[in-house]
Protein backbone atom coordinates (compact mmCIF):
# COMPACT_ATOMS: atom_id res chain seq x y z
CA UNK A 1 0.00 0.00 0.00
CA UNK A 2 1.31 3.45 -0.91
CA UNK A 3 0.66 6.56 1.17
CA UNK A 4 0.55 9.96 -0.55
CA UNK A 5 1.09 13.47 0.72
CA UNK A 6 0.59 16.73 -1.16
CA UNK A 7 2.01 19.97 0.25
CA UNK A 8 1.49 23.51 -1.01
CA UNK A 9 3.49 26.61 -0.20
CA UNK A 10 2.31 30.02 -1.38
CA UNK A 11 4.67 32.96 -1.71
CA UNK A 12 4.28 36.70 -2.23
CA UNK A 13 5.10 36.46 -5.92
CA UNK A 14 6.11 34.07 -8.70
CA UNK A 15 9.77 35.13 -8.49
CA UNK A 16 10.03 33.90 -4.90
CA UNK A 17 8.23 30.64 -5.71
CA UNK A 18 10.64 30.04 -8.62
CA UNK A 19 13.71 30.79 -6.48
CA UNK A 20 12.63 28.27 -3.83
CA UNK A 21 11.69 25.74 -6.52
CA UNK A 22 15.11 26.07 -8.16
CA UNK A 23 16.82 25.63 -4.79
CA UNK A 24 15.02 22.47 -3.70
CA UNK A 25 14.58 20.68 -7.02
CA UNK A 26 18.02 18.98 -7.22
CA UNK A 27 17.57 17.45 -3.74
CA UNK A 28 14.20 15.94 -4.52
CA UNK A 29 14.74 13.99 -7.73
CA UNK A 30 13.09 10.60 -7.29
CA UNK A 31 11.48 11.48 -3.96
CA UNK A 32 9.25 14.50 -4.49
CA UNK A 33 7.44 15.77 -7.57
CA UNK A 34 7.39 19.58 -7.48
CA UNK A 35 5.69 22.06 -9.77
CA UNK A 36 5.01 25.78 -9.80
CA UNK A 37 1.53 27.19 -10.31
CA UNK A 38 1.76 30.96 -10.17
CA UNK A 39 2.86 31.88 -6.65
CA UNK A 40 2.44 28.32 -5.34
CA UNK A 41 4.80 25.39 -5.08
CA UNK A 42 2.97 22.08 -5.19
CA UNK A 43 4.91 19.11 -3.87
CA UNK A 44 3.71 15.52 -4.12
CA UNK A 45 5.32 12.51 -2.53
CA UNK A 46 4.49 8.86 -1.92
CA UNK A 47 5.99 6.14 0.25
CA UNK A 48 5.23 2.64 1.40
CA UNK A 49 5.16 3.59 5.08
CA UNK A 50 4.11 6.57 7.17
CA UNK A 51 7.58 6.76 8.70
CA UNK A 52 9.30 7.02 5.33
CA UNK A 53 6.78 9.61 4.16
CA UNK A 54 7.33 11.65 7.32
CA UNK A 55 11.11 11.54 6.89
CA UNK A 56 10.78 12.71 3.29
CA UNK A 57 8.43 15.53 4.32
CA UNK A 58 10.74 16.58 7.18
CA UNK A 59 13.73 16.71 4.84
CA UNK A 60 11.71 18.69 2.31
CA UNK A 61 10.59 21.22 4.94
CA UNK A 62 14.18 21.71 6.10
CA UNK A 63 15.30 22.30 2.49
CA UNK A 64 12.48 24.79 1.90
CA UNK A 65 13.33 26.67 5.09
CA UNK A 66 17.02 26.86 4.17
CA UNK A 67 16.14 28.04 0.64
CA UNK A 68 13.81 30.73 1.97
CA UNK A 69 16.29 32.04 4.51
CA UNK A 70 19.32 31.98 2.23
CA UNK A 71 17.55 33.56 -0.76
CA UNK A 72 16.69 36.73 1.11
CA UNK A 73 13.40 36.81 -0.80
CA UNK A 74 11.21 35.88 2.16
CA UNK A 75 11.09 38.69 4.75
CA UNK A 76 12.16 37.80 8.27
CA UNK A 77 13.06 34.34 9.49
CA UNK A 78 11.22 31.47 7.86
CA UNK A 79 8.73 29.73 10.16
CA UNK A 80 9.80 26.43 11.71
CA UNK A 81 7.28 24.36 9.71
CA UNK A 82 8.70 21.02 10.75
CA UNK A 83 9.19 22.17 14.36
CA UNK A 84 12.73 20.86 14.61
CA UNK A 85 14.43 24.22 15.34
CA UNK A 86 17.31 23.06 13.15
CA UNK A 87 18.22 26.48 11.81
CA UNK A 88 17.20 28.67 14.72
Amino acid sequence: MMIALDLRAEYHDERTAKAVFDSISPDNIGYVSTEIRGKQLIMKMTAESAGTLRNTADDLMACIKAAEESSGLVPGPAPDLDRDSLFE
